[in-house]
């Protein structure tokens, strides 16, 4: 079931929130040993919510489509009274007083939570191969990685242990496991929702968004979390519509283009042939579809690597005195950062600001862009390199290449299913749109799913 449909069978008391609760316990019991997805699963006070539910639902006081469904959270929001360890050995013992900004609105949509998930130590890294809480696992391959930082957020909705997840994005760490693992991950615009009471990575990239099993799943979301914060200095006082497609909505007349270059260039095979499928649907389903030149991604994506290793290791100055309690990968992200000058950080700022610029210009042609999230199906884990078109590129470059820049532009970003490879693994498209329009691209999003853009359901059906 996707959510409105959950919601819908709790509504007319065909199910309960405690029903629904204990089903998605039972299968973090039965899957999460070998996927490896959550750290901490709070089973008694997510049956304590659902009872609670029940009995307001039975008053006939539903909140809205969230109200008794399970759900998780990458384990980098502050939960109060539970262990918040950002998937280091740095907050393994850290209880957070409070709750933070996505868990407030999730509460106050009805929502129970079933636990914390697995991730790529300080959300700073694409594997979720994690050294202290062990690699989670995909869901289509267990071999596989699910991609990160939010890995165990992709294979918690893959494996279907709840409705939906939150994870976070800095450099495509939402989008990435969408992908890898065939779900639906949206990075909302800059600011969109309140980054309060989240382990931060990079001041001025990080987003917050949800990972779901549907496009509409993942609006219903976005409405409950999306919004104001006072307590955030960069959260956004943009309006908030409702941001749920209507069934049936079209595209027809939508302006879409899609990159003339970078973004198809050096793309398995699969991944090429299945998001130009996509696009092609699109076109077929009434949108105006064209290609259309974008600037210099290469450089924007130079620009979002040297941001990233400046801000990444100002927010871990405080923890370099406890270095040895990090993974090893993390702690040379983290020395590289230290070596960048502060004139290059400076200056990689100046060229984001002239570069959103030259990037909005693409707007005036098409209304959204779809292009693949990533140019590979998921790598296995402990994979170093991946070849593409006769080129070998380091996984952790490869896999960022498409998704990176988008952070730096602050843009929002949606990654959904659009075909398995030959392999059995999910590919997934990727549609960008101007600031604010997360709307347009869910609607997007919707009708190309409805037109039967996706995957096969999962094996975890």
């Amino acid at each position: 079931m996707n959510i409105r449909e959950a919601s819908d069978a709790l509504r007319s008391r065909r199910v309960s929130s405690v029903e629904l609760t204990q089903a998605a316990i039972g299968r973090i019991e039965r899957y999460n040993p070998s996927l490896n997805a959550f750290i901490t699963v709070t089973a008694d006070a997510a049956l304590a919510r659902a009872r609670r539910a029940d009995d307001e639902l039975a008053a006939g006081r539903q909140i809205g489509l969230l109200h008794g469904l399970p759900v998780a959270v990458k384990d980098l929001f502050y939960t109060r009274g539970v262990r918040t360890t950002g998937g280091s050995h740095l907050h393994r013992q850290f209880v957070p007083e409070v709750n933070a900004a996505v868990i407030d609105r999730l509460e106050a949509a009805g929502a129970v939570l079933v636990g914390k998930l697995n991730m790529h130590e300080l959300a700073y890294g694409i594997t979720s191969d994690n050294p202290h809480f062990g690699p989670v696992r995909n869901p289509w391959n267990p071999g596989h990685s699910p991609g990160g930082s939010s890995g165990g957020s992709g294979a918690a909705v893959a494996a279907q242990m709840v409705y939906a997840a939150m994870g976070s994005d800095t450099g495509g760490s939402i989008r990435i496991p969408a992908a890898f693992c065939g779900t639906v991950g949206l990075k909302p615009t800059y600011g969109r929702v309140s980054r309060f009471g989240s382990f931060p990575l990079g001041y001025s990239l990080d987003h917050m968004g949800p990972l779901t099993r549907s496009v509409r799943d993942a609006a219903v979301v976005l409405n409950a979390i999306a919004g104001y914060d006072g307590r955030d200095p960069t959260s956004a006082r943009h309006p908030v519509v409702d941001y749920v497609p209507d069934e049936g909505c079209s595209i027809r007349g939508v302006r879409i283009g899609f990159p003339e270059y970078f973004y198809f260039d050096r793309l398995e095979d699969d991944v090429e042939s299945a998001v130009r499928g996509a696009i092609a649907r699109a076109a077929a389903l009434g949108a105006e579809v064209k290609p259309v030149p974008v600037p210099d991604i290469a450089a924007l994506n130079a620009v979002g690597r040297v941001i990233l290793l400046a801000e990444a290791s100002a927010v871990m100055e405080p923890n370099f005195g406890e270095r040895d309690r990090m993974g090893a990968d993390v702690r040379a992200l983290l020395d590289q950062g230290r070596l960048i000058p502060a004139t290059d950080y400076i200056n990689a700022q100046r060229i984001r600001r002239r570069m959103i610029e030259e990037f909005a210009t693409v707007w005036q042609e098409v209304d959204c862009l779809l292009m693949p999230t990533t140019p590979n199906t998921a790598p296995e884990i402990g994979q170093k390199t991946v070849w593409m078109k006769g080129s070998e590129e380091d996984v952790r470059l490869a896999t960022t290449r498409l998704v990176r820049g988008i952070n730096v532009l602050g843009w929002p970003a949606l990654s959904m299913p659009c075909g398995l490879s030959a392999s059995g693994l999910p590919i997934g498209l990727q549609i960008l749109a101007p600031p604010f329009e997360e709307a347009l691209i869910l609607k997007t999003a919707a009708a190309l799913e409805d037109g039967g853009v996706g995957i096969p359901q999962s094996p975890y059906s």
